[in-house]
């Protein structure tokens, strides 16, 4: 058993048929840590996350928590286990309200089936994690009605409901995984929402922040946000560091940034 806290992934590979979309990934996140994966299209992210969260089992390799092998987990055993993601699509529950949309997701909700359960349902700790994302306004309106900026704090609420403790058990340590999360935002959304994921890491009251792991094709939203940088190209980690070193990589310049992230600004979080 591996004694590292926190998300370990170990020569990871997945084969579909004679396609290798991921070949050899080994990372590790830990709890107060933001990390941003980046890399070209068609590089393994997105099938990196899915064999992480356990939507693919690898062909290959070890995904650890906290050095517990997760590999035999489903994705809904991984999120008991305090792992939760989001998607590059937004995913909600288009005709339930916002509110309902994160009563849902909580332990121990109530199924969609019968509706008028939800309406009963405790509401406080639903009503927190929407003042966290800044959606406690828009909790009555209907998921469909929100604009796509909205909907993406909507999901990260969701991902974060799925995170709560069940009644009377211990907060544990807790990874999130984000597929693209500022996807389809205008520059100004992006800052917000990256401000608001990398908050999350922080330590608040003496409890570690959460660890977080995501994936991004807009550099805004990865330099001055993310605590370190991993770059994935054909399948496998080719640079690793702080958002100034890659920057300053030769080689993530040449194949992937270009010249354009040389000089960055100072990070803007604390």
């Amino acid at each position: 058993m591996s004694e590292h806290q926190g998300l370990e992934v170990r020569g990871l590979a997945k084969h579909f048929g004679g396609v290798q979309a991921v070949k050899d990934v080994s990372l590790t996140v830990q709890p107060g840590e933001c990390v941003a994966l980046i890399g070209p299209n068609g590089a393994g992210k997105s099938t990196t996350f899915a064999c992480i969260a356990g939507q693919h089992r690898p062909s290959a390799g070890q995904v650890l928590w906290n050095g517990v092998s997760l590999d035999a987990l489903s994705p809904l055993q991984r999120l008991q286990h305090g792992l939760a993601r989001t998607f590059q699509v937004a995913q909600t529950f288009e005709a339930l309200s916002v509110l309902h949309n994160v009563q849902l997701l909580l332990p121990g909700a109530p199924s969609l089936r019968p509706w008028a359960v939800l309406e009963d349902a405790p509401s406080a700790q639903a009503l927190h994690l929407l003042e966290r994302v800044g959606l406690l306004e828009q909790r009555d309106l209907d998921a469909r009605s929100l604009p796509y900026g909205a909907k993406k704090r909507l999901e990260l609420a969701m991902a974060l409901a799925g995170l709560e403790p069940q009644p009377g058990r211990t907060k544990t340590a807790q990874l999130l995984l984000l597929d693209e999360p500022a996807a389809g935002l205008g520059m100004a959304e992006r800052g917000s929402l990256m401000q608001l994921v990398h908050g999350l890491t922080r330590t608040v009251g003496g409890a570690a922040g959460l660890a977080v792991l995501y994936t991004e094709h807009n550099m805004d939203a990865v330099f001055g946000v993310a605590d370190r940088v991993l770059v994935l190209m054909e399948g496998h980690i080719v640079a690793a560091g702080s958002p100034q070193d890659i920057a300053a990589n030769p080689l993530v310049q040449s194949r992937y940034l270009g010249q354009s992230l040389r000089h960055l600004p100072e990070a803007s979080h604390a």
